[in-house]
């Protein structure tokens, strides 16, 4: 049996869409291995890329917009719709036998293939440019990067029904493509029926001298047959009347249209990246480092707002809507941030004594993945390098994105810094560990570093290349690292006075998604506590609760060149933050023009911030 073929435009298509869709796919999945509820997706992990996952996730996407585009070009320059034509007649075949219920079920496979992958990359290109991006895309987002592979999966086993092996074969015999027959030419109709008409006419006179039966059969049969003559049609390129058209090559025009588009997408990228003004102010104008957001300053400038995604709580949907204002007086720098969060959340692992002894309150901590128990934060990132288009090349998924560093205790990734990415600059605000006393901790995410004796035997979490600046915090935990090990534990500290602290805490309640009440506070200072002592251990009734932070002590070093100030209200949260422009810190970037930004919250939990794509670019005044 003669090999089946298919024609050269229709394979090189097909297989560049195989390929995007291939490298989509699975840096796709080594992406939502971060989403909450999908660590089941580690089970692959021999199988997906381990490092900067989100450049190849982008340059594919670009390929299947390029490809999705090309075909359908291609389509209809080579005259080759009929294969996707789904009308009256082919839906009819649905209820048919044999090959026409294959033919029809594949046009409409065929369909729903083009839908799930325009939702697809229209559910992507809404969470890059941060457009209506949350919850309800991120969910379109996954369930159509199931769909596409499934409707390809079903298109082929379609095909296999069609034709068995040489149907399937057919993709990888490329051949030339047949001329579609040429259009109907009116002029050409016309002229034709015209040199009929003409030839006929002497033949219908001869006929009126006959006798009316004699008619009933005719005298030259032949003559009233269509004539023998072959009929002139215009060659390809020309018309009748010599009117000269261009007759590209369809694949040619379908892969330049493509290629345009794709360029227009990244130039538009280019252009309309997300900016930050920052607004210059004279130094008698700067605000008021105290967390209100009604200051003068601030009102008058309109914020940059952006959706954040893909983090845990935030009542279950994992997103949360960023406000973003700027100013500076030639040496400081002034941020606002505001953002939604249902939850006043304060309790920070925090102590309860039970009839055996002193438990810590965690879900998740002993894997340094605490989900309930965790103070709200905020993180902001600073970096010279140029990640548009190409994602955040500062994040690593695999359970071991290195293979000669140990694994992570989470199942989830590491930040640590690429190779030609420089200095990225970390800003951490918690709203118990040092928030409280008006600092935000300043770290930098650098090249990974060697594991300490704990994390090599996954004791603590291994943390790739996340480092806090020289200096040192005016915080620490009220029980030792590996406390969540053990059934029971000894706090560092106790209150002096059980009462006074009760007070402080505000109104008790131990459930992770209530919030605390305002004017409440959940750490210890060291004036109003003692070092633990069974003697003072004895005074405490069961059911005691104490904070899980003692705060002793300044910021200092590199560490302390962020002051802040936050206040909550409303479901929101409202940060302001200072620093210096330039702080000469080698750990530091410095807040100037060209500098991109990324923000993101956390909701109660200790790393399942939120997150987005696309990068702010910092202008300043």
């Amino acid at each position: 049996m003669k090999d089946r073929k298919t024609d050269y435009g229709t394979v090189i298509l097909h297989w560049l869409f195989a390929a995007g869709l291939g490298v989509a796919f699975v840096t796709g999945l080594r992406i939502a291995t971060e989403a909450p509820d999908r660590q089941w997706l580690n089970l692959l992990d021999a199988v997906l890329p381990r490092e900067n996952v989100w450049v190849p996730h982008m340059q594919a996407a670009l390929v299947l917009v390029a490809s999705a585009l090309a075909y359908a070009i291609y389509l209809f320059r080579s005259g080759l719709t009929a294969r996707v034509r789904l009308d009256q007649i082919r839906l009819r075949g649905l209820f048919g036998k044999g090959q026409v219920r294959l033919r029809a079920l594949n046009a409409v496979l065929t369909w729903a293939l083009f839908a799930s992958l325009a939702a697809l990359l229209a559910s992507g290109g809404l969470l890059y440019f941060g457009l209506f991006a949350g919850h309800d895309v991120a969910m379109l987002h996954w369930y159509a990067t199931w769909a596409v592979p499934a409707c390809v999966a079903l298109h082929v086993l379609t095909h296999a029904r069609l034709g068995g092996l040489a149907q399937l074969l057919r993709i990888f015999r490329p051949s030339h493509l047949a001329p579609p027959p040429p259009p109907l030419d009116a002029v050409e109709l016309l002229t034709l029926l015209a040199e009929q008409s003409a030839r006929l006419q002497p033949e219908a006179e001869r006929d009126e001298t006959h006798a009316p039966e004699a008619r009933l059969q005719p005298e030259h049969p032949a003559a009233q047959t269509w004539p023998t003559h072959p009929i002139r049609r215009p060659a390809r390129g020309a018309t009748l009347r010599g009117r000269a058209t261009l007759q590209a090559n369809p694949l040619v025009v379908a892969l330049a249209v493509a290629f345009t588009g794709v360029s227009l997408i990244v130039a538009s990228d280019r252009l309309a990246v997300d900016r930050l003004q920052v607004r210059r102010i004279a130094s008698s104008d700067a605000p008021l480092v105290d967390g209100d957001a009604s200051d003068r300053v601030w009102r008058n400038i309109h914020p940059f707002t952006l959706v954040t995604h893909h983090g845990d709580n935030f009542d279950g949907r994992g997103e949360a809507r960023i406000d973003i204002r700027a100013v500076h007086d030639g040496v400081w720098a002034y941020f606002m941030f505001t953002w939604d969060d249902p939850t006043r959340s304060l309790k920070h692992l925090p102590l309860i004594k039970e009839a055996d002894g002193w438990h810590l309150l965690h879900n998740g901590f002993e894997n340094g993945d605490e989900r309930d128990f965790s103070e709200d934060k905020f993180s902001v990132l600073f970096t010279r390098a140029d990640v548009t288009i190409a994602g955040d090349r500062t994040f690593h998924a695999s359970p071991q994105p290195l293979a000669d560093r140990p694994a992570t205790m989470t199942g989830r990734g590491l930040h640590y810094a690429a190779e030609g990415v420089g200095a990225v600059d970390v800003w951490l605000w918690k709203a118990t560990s040092g928030g409280a006393a008006g600092w935000m901790d300043d770290g930098h995410f650098g090249p990974p570093l060697p594991p300490t004796p704990q994390q090599a035997s996954h004791a603590a979490p291994y943390k790739g290349g996340y480092a806090p600046d020289p200096g040192t915090a005016g915080y620490s935990d009220n029980f030792v690292a590996n406390a969540a090990a053990d059934r029971t534990i000894v706090p560092r500290r106790l209150p002096r006075d059980v009462v006074a602290m009760k007070e402080a805490m505000g109104e008790l309640h131990l459930d992770p998604d209530q919030g605390e009440s305002s004017g409440s506070r959940w750490f210890m200072t060291e004036a109003e506590s003692l070092a633990y002592s069974p003697e003072l251990d004895s005074r405490m009734p069961v059911g005691t609760v104490v904070p899980g932070v003692i705060l002793s002590g300044e910021f200092s070093g590199d560490r302390a060149d962020i002051r802040c100030a936050a206040r909550w209200a409303s479901g929101r949260w409202s940060l302001e933050v200072a620093r210096r422009l330039d702080t000469g810190s080698p750990f530091d970037v410095p807040v100037e023009s060209g500098v991109f930004m990324r923000v993101a919250a956390f909701d109660h939990t200790q790393i399942r911030h939120t997150r987005h794509v696309r990068p702010i670019r910092l202008e300043i005044e």
